[in-house]
């Protein structure tokens, strides 16, 4: 620190964290711009998963980079497959005795054939979440660059391309603006000329690489020449799109959505490019050409016929004229300052520095191909700031909530449909969107559940003659709710609930009145389900859910159906305290709730089995399953994202399941290793839980553009990823506080700025030497805070201010 003594340093400190602002002494090398908040390469894009995404929460775009010819392939969040469909079995409620009776005689293969044949929905299959294709803009004379570099950030939502040839430098800037309502693609000329000709390519299938859970993801930094010139094929538009002019610099696309198992489409979309610039605008037959400018501006607005998920009578035309046209009004210079300071108004409430080392310099690419074996704790903060940031762009105030690419996808057939997988993928989404100040993002979450209810009611009644409302594994932009893909892993009737405690979980986070009062209906429609569907066991060992399934894995008698899981217990456990307490709170429905308490104490406990791990079913099936490493690790739902199992209430447990995850193994697919990280963070190991993230960060489980390679790219491990690093830094759980819980020692110094806590709380928190300096708790004036730290237990009172601050004994 040079000059600056210790005891001063440490003053500052303080004051930074009472003042809310980072600790800017800590961190002297900290000021290049390649460290910070930034993904930057020097060469384009070879493939989509090194392209750069934007968003706005209802639009997203993947910029290339590309000399020759930039491809934007673009998104639009409600242009899914399909139409309104109601997918619910007649023949479920009838069959439904006797799969269970099968079961309860442990003829499983018998209860799988049969639902199979009787319980599962019509159609077997969701709709998919599909592209609008992409934006070529082919540049006539591109010459191979000199001083080319390509960056995203994140802190303002902004990806550059920048290059220079002969004496002209070039330059573009793409962002999603929200406020606006469009995408912005800015091409600058200095000492030089711009001209190309922009055209559309229509949706299209997409060759995807075959998921390979145990081996190496295809997550590898392009090697070998770069086709700085490359030029695609825009001749082969989807049958049915149709591009014309539209007005002065503009063109119109036009189209609908694919059919799907059977569903018709539903949907029509369109998307408008308004061109301004100081160049030669015309049209032509594919599309508009731009000669000789200096300076040139695309507005591009997307928009489908969807209203909600039980209308599709919208006028996506007037939608993208509208927008086009009010963006066209104003300067570019505009546009761009409403989109930062809309972006920057939810990233800057929280902030994350994990230190530095000289691999932050490096190009992105070549610190992920190092990720796994590199000194690089910023690469971890970047990970983490790089998830809100794909939080912020992919799940706003009025869109959908983020599916399991999030927003991006560039074919008409995305891996597992793109649709939200609710028996882990869609809750990952959601785990950092509190704790790192993003609670506005989870609205399109709540949303979402809240037009299931209505259909999750049609489908409990149709299907169980049970009340209030049930949802399985997977759902889509049409809310079905019926079990899908066969028994295997849809004949799972939790996803509702688990949905359910996502959210309880949301206002447990902030606190507030009118979200609970949107929320104890879903609770209580969920919990009434189970009051009329949970059976007695056949041995006597309390109320379970049949059939189900442990979502994902067999058992070792040729099927996945069975009664009573493990993760069914616990989710349900929770299901039905959050109820009870969103009840009493309310002081609505004491019947209920008293009936719901009764049931809760009958609920199979959770059971550890001869090995001495935590059983993933009733009976102790685990060590002759199948597939003993299996991805899906649900029976600990329980430890995390739950707290029922925990380090201080449940240690026997905790043992249990730390059991279970070294039979398991830590490398899995790229959600299944971030919720590893996050396990074993919450058991206190920071040490495992580092390791398993440096192998998330290296180039077997993530791209180059830092997309989660699953393989191949869902967005569950990203959001997965950074709950597990903030995980390590402080946790709230059990009505305790935990401060630095699993700090790996790869971390000594460091600091979180507005970090959020269960119990309406924020944390601003410095450490040094891995140990705590200074921190700020921040709440409800006369709030009671049990407060855990390097082993010790206290209570602190906030002040009248809502305050509570600590700074370590000067030496």
């Amino acid at each position: 620190m040079g000059m600056v003594t210790r005891r001063t340093a440490l003053m500052m400190a303080a004051v930074a964290a009472a003042l809310r602002v980072p600790n800017a002494l800590a961190r002297v090398a900290a000021g290049s711009p390649h460290t910070q908040n930034r993904l930057w390469y020097r060469r384009p894009a070879a493939t989509w998963n090194e392209a750069l995404p934007v968003g706005n929460g209802h639009m997203g775009a993947m910029l290339f980079g590309r000399v020759g010819q930039e491809r934007l392939q673009l998104n639009e969040n409600t242009l899914w497959a399909g139409a309104p469909y109601s997918p619910e079995n007649p023949d479920a409620r009838e069959a439904l005795p006797l799969v269970r009776a099968l079961i309860d005689a442990g003829r499983y293969q018998d209860a799988d054939k049969l639902a199979s044949e009787r319980m599962m929905a019509k159609p077997l299959w969701q709709m998919s979440y599909g592209t609008l294709g992409d934006l070529l803009l082919t540049f006539p004379d591109a010459k191979v660059p000199d001083d080319y570099e390509r960056d995203l950030d994140i802190a303002n939502a902004i990806a550059t391309v920048g290059y220079r040839s002969g004496a002209a430098r070039f330059r573009r800037e793409l962002f999603a603006s929200a406020p606006d309502g469009v995408i912005v693609l800015r091409l600058e000329a200095k000492a030089g000329r711009i001209s190309f000709a922009l055209d559309h390519r229509g949706p299209r299938n997409v060759d995807y690489p075959s998921p390979d859970y145990d081996g190496p993801a295809t997550a590898t930094v392009s090697t070998g020449a770069i086709d700085w010139l490359m030029r695609e094929n825009s001749a082969d538009s989807a049958a049915g799109v149709v591009i014309a002019p539209d007005g002065s610099g503009a063109m119109l696309v036009t189209g609908r959505n694919a059919a799907g198992s059977g569903v018709p489409s539903g949907l029509t979309y369109a998307i408008r490019v308004q061109i301004v610039g100081d160049g030669a605008i015309d049209a032509t037959e594919r599309g508009l050409t731009v000669r000789d400018a200096t300076s040139v501006t695309l507005l591009i607005s997307a928009a489908t016929s969807y209203i909600d998920y039980r209308d599709t009578g919208g006028d996506p035309v007037a939608k993208v004229r509208e927008a086009t046209r009010a963006a066209a009004r104003k300067s570019y210079a505009a546009l761009r300052r409403r989109h930062v300071a809309d972006h920057r108004a939810l990233f800057d409430r929280f902030r994350i520095d994990l230190g530095y080392t000289s691999s932050a310099g490096r190009p992105t690419d070549t610190r992920i191909a190092e990720g796994d074996t590199s000194d690089d704790p910023a690469l971890a903060a970047l990970y983490t700031q790089y998830a809100r940031y794909l939080m912020i762009a992919s799940s706003r105030i009025g869109g959908q909530a983020a599916n399991l690419q999030g927003l991006w996808n560039e074919g008409l057939n995305p891996p597992w449909g793109s649709k939200y997988t609710i028996n882990i993928n869609t809750e990952m989404n959601y785990w950092p969107a509190d704790p790192t100040a993003l609670d506005e993002c989870v609205e399109p979450l709540l949303r979402m559940v809240e037009e299931m209810a209505v259909t999750g009611a049609k489908t409990a009644r149709a299907m169980y003659g049970a009340n209030g409302w049930v949802a399985h594994h997977n759902t889509d932009l049409w809310r079905a709710t019926a079990p899908i893909d066969g028994p295997f892993a849809g004949l799972w009737p939790c996803g509702g609930a688990w949905l359910c405690n996502t959210l309880w979980n949301h206002w447990d986070h902030v606190r507030d009145d009118a979200l609970l009062e949107r929320l104890y209906p879903l609770l209580a429609g969920a919990s009434q389900f189970f009051l009329d569907t949970l059976v007695e066991d056949q041995k006597g060992r309390g109320l379970v859910t049949s059939p189900s399934i442990s979502p994902e894995n067999q058992h070792p008698f040729g099927s996945a159906v069975c009664a009573g899981p493990a993760m069914d217990r616990q989710i349900v456990r929770d299901l039905f305290d959050n109820t009870m307490t969103a009840g009493q709170r309310l002081k609505r429905d004491p019947a209920l709730i008293g009936l719901i308490g009764k049931a809760r104490m009958r609920i199979a406990p959770d059971r550890i089995g001869a090995t001495g791990q935590l059983q993933e079913w009733l009976d102790d099936w685990d060590m002759n399953a199948p597939d003993i490493h299996h991805r899906h690790v649900s029976h600990l739902y329980a430890v995390y994202p739950s707290g029922q199992i925990n380090v201080r209430d449940t240690p026997a447990l905790i043992d249990a399941a730390k059991e279970t995850l070294r039979q398991r193994g830590d490398l899995t697919t790229g959600w299944g290793t971030a919720w590893r990280a996050c396990l074993w963070a919450r058991m206190g190991d920071g040490e495992h839980a580092h390791r398993i993230l440096l192998g998330l960060l290296g180039p077997r489980r993530t791209y180059p553009n830092l997309f989660d390679a699953h393989p191949p790219f869902q967005i569950d491990g990203n959001f997965g990823g950074a709950a597990a690093i903030v995980e390590m830094i402080a946790q709230s759980w059990g009505g305790e506080v935990r401060l630095l819980p699993a700090l790996p020692l790869a971390w000594p110094n460091g600091s979180v700025r507005g970090m959020r806590l269960r119990g309406g709380l924020t944390l601003d928190l410095i450490w040094r030497g891995s140990k705590v300096e200074s921190f700020v708790l921040r709440g409800k004036p006369g709030q009671e805070v049990q407060l855990w730290s390097s082993g010790k237990v206290q209570r602190v009172t906030l002040d009248a201010m809502g305050l509570h601050r600590h700074q370590s004994t000067i030496a």
